[in-house]
């Protein structure tokens, strides 16, 4: 079914202590199981909905659930493509200049929104992503626009979702942070044969990345990849409880904006009764240590959308919102310009009026800006290396200087960094239910 051309990493094909070979549905299992799982789809597209489906999970989570016959050359495909697992840049993926220790190929940074302030207001943060997708349908550069918009059935969640019109795109504005699966139909997205452009998570276009490898079609088809610079989304139960906190039930919610209306603006809860919640970012996420977000989102290596055209993050200093201006704040992107197709549709979607340009930035900018980020490059290796030792699968991560990073920093913590993520994951903090 499949041609082997590319050495094959992370795929356990061996004997259990017992003695029995895992089977192909315990093999993609175990990528769940040990909660690795992006959620991102690519699995059933592979597969097929026939053999793999993936469904919302008693925890929460979209998981692939296995409901056909699933054959182990179809999981060495998934083991080779998943995110969850293999995030690395290979040498398909465009590398032209010097790379920066934390943020990698940058051929310049600038702050940057959209250019019409209703959108830019809006937005979760300056509305770039907005302001180039209605570029990208306008220009007729591409057909659609794959991204993720807010569930129609199950209000705290993203659903994939295609934008052919101006009017689908503006439907499209805002972040979402429950489970998406924006590449569940991906390849009968490619087997159109039409030019469009994907928006999403870092995770997502490593997704795509891993696959072009194995379907040329990527690379000729998805004109375009998008990065937002993410920390990642909340876990279900963190939602569950901030909803708690409100009073409202989860079976009681009716919608939520999580950002928006200003930068980032406030979070507005409705229920099925029609009563109105708004709080602040800082009341929705708590103070830092207390985030509730995936186990696979801790130990991201690539939360800053190496391999996209162009990456787009927020642009707090020191990463910190003020809850007093938040609702009056416009918002404004810092832009990663990490290739020239990225280059060049920046400066089209800026001539068009699409979006506006300010300053320039530097990489040191982005360090102020985005912290977190620093420090997941920099604990990257320490990290994985836990899960590794503990007999996970950990990630692989090729090519984003996880190796340098970890030297820059003292054996310390280096150590700090294993340490705590051997604990959790021995703990099974990590752990995840196999899928219904």
């Amino acid at each position: 079914m499949f041609e082997y051309t590319i050495p094959v990493k992370n795929i356990p094909n061996q004997k259990a202590s017992n003695g029995i070979k895992p089977t192909a549905k315990q093999r993609l299992y175990r990528i769940v199981q040990e909660g690795l799982c992006t959620g991102c789809g690519l699995c059933q597209s592979i597969a097929g909905p026939e053999s793999i489906q993936v469904r919302t999970q008693p925890t929460g989570y979209k998981r692939p659930a296995v409901v056909g016959n699933l054959s182990d050359a179809v999981v060495d495909r998934i083991y080779q493509v998943c995110p969850g697992i293999k995030v690395s840049l290979d040498k398909h993926v465009n590398q032209t200049i010097d790379q920066d220790l934390i943020w990698g190929q940058n051929l310049h940074s600038v702050m940057a929104w959209a250019g019409q302030p209703e959108v830019r207001f809006k937005a979760s943060t300056g509305g770039v992503m907005t302001g180039l997708a209605q570029y990208m349908i306008a220009s007729k550069e591409v057909d659609f626009v794959l991204h993720v918009k807010a569930s129609e059935t199950e209000p705290a969640f993203g659903e994939r979702h295609l934008s052919f019109t101006n009017a689908d795109v503006i439907e499209a504005s805002g972040s979402r942070y429950g489970p998406a699966a924006p590449l569940i139909d991906i390849v009968k997205l490619l087997e159109k044969g039409k030019p469009f452009a994907f928006i999403g998570k870092p995770c997502d276009v490593s997704a795509l990345n891993n696959y072009a490898k194995f379907d040329a079609r990527v690379e000729q088809l998805i004109r375009y990849k998008l990065a937002i610079v993410c920390g990642g989304s909340m876990s279900p139960s963190g939602l569950n409880a901030f909803l708690s906190s409100l009073g409202v039930a989860r079976q009681d919610l009716a919608h939520i904006r999580y950002r928006g209306h200003g930068c980032p603006g406030p979070v507005k809860v409705k229920n099925k009764g029609g009563e109105i919640f708004l709080r602040s970012y800082n009341e929705f996420w708590g103070e830092d240590e207390n985030w509730s977000i995936p186990f696979r989102c801790k130990t991201c290596p690539n939360g800053i959308g190496e391999g996209a055209d162009l990456a787009a993050a927020d642009s707090w200093p020191g990463s910190l919102v003020d809850s007093t201006t938040e609702k009056d704040d416009p918002g404004s992107n810092a832009v990663i310009i990490r290739s020239g197709k990225g280059e060049q549709l920046m400066q089209r979607a800026v001539k068009a009026g699409f979006i506006e340009q300010g300053d320039e930035i530097t990489v040191r900018d982005l360090d102020f800006f985005q912290p977190h980020q620093v420090n997941k490059k920099q604990a990257g290796k320490a990290r994985i290396q836990a899960l590794q030792e503990e007999g996970g699968l950990g990630i692989c991560y090729d090519g984003l200087r996880l190796d340098q990073a970890a030297e820059s920093m003292d054996e310390a913590f280096f150590e700090y960094q294993k340490e705590g993520t051997r604990r959790r994951f021995l703990a099974g903090h990590a752990d995840e239910p196999t899928p219904l």
